[in-house]
């Protein structure tokens, strides 16, 4: 492993301004306030400095992680061997006439529907809870309410593993049910940078109601502990959170974390829950619901980090 000597050294050379911390907490970096120390950490706020970043990394053969708000990330307790970069490029464009959007990946994707509905522009509203970025609700094909993020996108500009800048069109991206190309990704090496996005005309008072709507809704089925949102992917036809329930499991804790009585395809964290605490509920929810229904729940999360024995998949 490079030293930190190593990659500041490199890091000056190239003008980088951004500032590395050894050994941070990335407890404070992701939605379940949960996750060990990276050995490597920077955030970055322009799209040319997260691509120095990924290209020093990889000339010094450094493992690296380039995360967005961490809201769909369970962090192992030991943490993440590597530089962990965090992306906080947050500029985007909104054309009003053609309802056309184009967006740095870093920027909250609630925010980013909130700004597109009040311009009259449709096509993210079913967004506005969703804590994330644009870069993760890609990443994931993030949706709600019967909406998803591959209905509106049309171009996603990426840093490949050349360390080029290129685009991808919608038939490369291999978008599904909460997955596409870069979930699929082992150590995930092509970096989503922008996107374009269509959306449509639509009423501002339509769109300020539906949202409404939305965040009623989200705020009566949804529990308000830090969490990472759903676990588990919906099987075909059923609910997770109801095949949970049906087994019994709703409450189920393991230390601070729990498994949501209001949704029980949640596992909050409500104080001082371990990585291993939540590994171990998801542990339970998937042999308990094997047992009984012969279902095979699949993670909606991701485990990233320094996880010496692979429970979960």
């Amino acid at each position: 492993m490079p030293s930190k000597t190593d990659l500041l050294s490199l890091a000056r050379e190239r003008g980088l301004e951004a500032r590395v911390l050894r050994d941070e907490p990335l407890s404070k970096h992701t939605s379940y306030r949960i996750g060990g120390p990276a050995d490597f950490f920077t955030a970055v706020k322009d799209t040319r400095q997260l691509c120095d970043w990924v290209a020093l990394a990889r000339e010094l053969g450094q493992p690296f992680l380039v995360m967005g708000n961490g809201t769909n990330l369970l962090v192992a307790d030991r943490g993440y061997r590597g530089l962990v970069i965090k992306n906080q490029c947050l500029d985007y464009d909104m054309d009003p006439a053609s309802h056309t959007v184009r967006t740095e990946a870093g920027i909250n994707l609630a925010r980013l529907a909130r700004q597109s509905s009040e311009a009259g522009s449709a096509g993210l509203e079913w967004a506005v809870g969703i804590p994330g970025t644009v870069g993760g609700a890609i990443v994931n094909n993030a949706g709600a309410h019967d909406g998803e993020i591959a209905a509106v996108v049309r171009r996603v500009h990426i840093l490949n593993r050349q360390g080029q800048v290129c685009s991808l069109v919608p038939g490369d991206l291999k978008l599904g049910y909460r997955t596409s190309r870069f979930r699929a990704q082992t150590n995930r090496q092509e970096i989503i940078l922008s996107a374009d996005l269509q959306l449509v005309p639509e009423s501002t008072a339509v769109l300020k109601e539906r949202m409404q709507e939305y965040a009623a809704l989200r705020r009566a089925r949804q529990p308000t502990e830090p969490s990472a949102g759903s676990v588990f992917k919906n099987p075909p036809g059923l609910k997770a959170g109801r095949l949970i329930d049906q087994a019994g499991l709703g409450g189920s804790r393991v230390g601070d974390a729990q498994i949501s009585n209001k949704h029980a395809n949640y596992i909050v964290n409500t104080g001082r829950a371990r990585a291993e605490d939540v590994l171990q509920l998801i542990d339970l929810a998937k042999e308990r619901v094997r047992q009984l229904f012969g279902i095979e729940l699949q993670l909606e999360i991701q485990l990233v980090g320094d996880w010496r024995e692979n429970q979960a998949n």
